[in-house]
């Protein structure tokens, strides 16, 4: 009898989801800032920490909420990691802005703070990093690079919402920050994302960004007698649909939590031996820096291996996958960007990645299946890494 297939990633559902779907429904109130959009946001302001918060459409209109909050314009350049998704390209590429690509720290998967630096020039108006996997970047030497240069910092935290760097929460270091809910993320709306507003100066011109460019938010609380165009914007306002389904995922943060903590450290217990053995890498967050249990990935040591695993798991109806592909070698990326120096660890990185089956409720007979699917998998191939 076959196995039933065991997918990488599957969304929470949590309790008061279609609750809170039929009272918006019900209300007539569907599109956004209704009472689920305020409720979701005050929540994810404790969440996260932030002072000021704007939910949105995506993740990547977040990002591009930011471009236009930091007046980037054609022919600016934004140092960013090579090994990120490509709307942190795209959110500034789209306004005719260079993305300048950076290698990578191998440990980390994070960019590399020295390659940040050196790829400043004259032209340089931000910095964007990613937190990979939720573990943070050294927000401590590229906070230190920001300063010396006057640069604002768009700190991407799709993959890091609760994570903290010695202390400090994750989204909130950088100049903006954004977030996603794309149904793959640990709290989720199916669509979705945040920015994360951490200059209090800023917080009024997003708002207008946010309302296609309109003072809408400042004639909803009364403080114009009508809203007109003021501004460049779009549509970025989250549904009231999106944010009842929020809200709900938000009300249940610690229990999420809870329970893709518990996958990730029986990962990171049961295959350490393996992984010697076999001379792989297991994902291993520095003591400093609290991640959310967002991914957990086993470095191979080769090419070879981590397509061995892959189809090895793959024929035991596990779904496990690697991840980017290095920007600095895609077909938008030549084109439209620039890469001043080598990205040898980003390539590197992603030849050798593998990511394990993660999420919320994921049964323990899974997660053993997992353990076991691993272990049973000893590759000829003993290169170090």
């Amino acid at each position: 009898m076959e196995l039933p297939q065991i997918a990488f990633t599957r969304p929470y559902r949590s309790s008061n989801e279609l609750a809170n779907l039929e009272l918006v429904v019900k209300s007539g109130h569907m599109h956004g800032d209704g009472p689920f959009t305020e409720s979701a946001n005050n929540r994810l302001k404790a969440v996260s920490g932030a002072d000021q918060s704007l939910l949105t459409t995506s993740c990547t209109h977040a990002l591009e909420m930011a471009s236009l909050l930091l007046d980037l314009e054609p022919g600016d350049e934004v140092v960013m990691p090579s090994f990120t998704f490509p709307s942190a390209a795209t959110a500034i590429a789209n306004y005719g802005v260079v993305p300048v690509f950076v290698d990578i720290e191998l440990l980390s998967g994070n960019v590399s703070p020295a390659a940040i630096e050196a790829a400043i020039t004259p032209r340089t108006r931000a910095i964007s990093i990613v937190h990979y996997g939720g573990v943070g970047a050294d927000m401590d030497a590229i906070g230190a690079i920001a300063a010396r240069n006057g640069l604002p910092i768009i700190e991407d935290n799709a993959h890091a919402l609760g994570a903290k760097w010695r202390g400090r929460n994750l989204g909130t270091i950088g100049t903006v920050g954004t977030q996603s809910f794309h149904d793959t993320k640990n709290i989720h709306s199916g669509e979705g994302g945040a920015l994360l507003v951490n200059d209090a100066n800023l917080f009024e011109r997003a708002e207008v960004i946010r309302e296609k460019g309109t003072n809408r938010s400042l004639f909803l609380r009364g403080q114009v007698d009508k809203y007109t165009w003021t501004d460049k914007g779009s549509s970025y306002l989250m549904s009231e649909l999106n944010a009842a389904v929020l809200d709900s995922q938000l009300a249940e943060f610690d229990v999420i939590q809870g329970m893709r903590h518990a996958v990730w450290d029986t990962y990171a217990t049961e295959l350490v031996t393996w992984a010697s053995q076999v001379g792989a890498q297991l994902m291993s967050p520095p003591a400093h820096s609290e991640h959310p249990a967002h991914v957990f990935y086993v470095l191979m040591a080769s090419h070879e291996g981590q397509m061995g695993l892959l189809a090895h798991l793959r024929a035991l109806n596990i779904t496990a996958t690697f991840h980017y592909v290095p920007l600095h070698s895609s077909t938008a990326g030549m084109r439209f960007g620039r890469t001043p120096h080598g990205c040898d660890v980003s390539e590197d990185f992603s030849r050798r990645m593998v990511r394990l089956p993660l999420w919320a409720g994921m049964p323990a007979d899974f997660v053993s299946r997992v353990v076991g699917g691993v272990l049973s998998y000893g590759p000829g191939d003993r290169v170090t890494a």
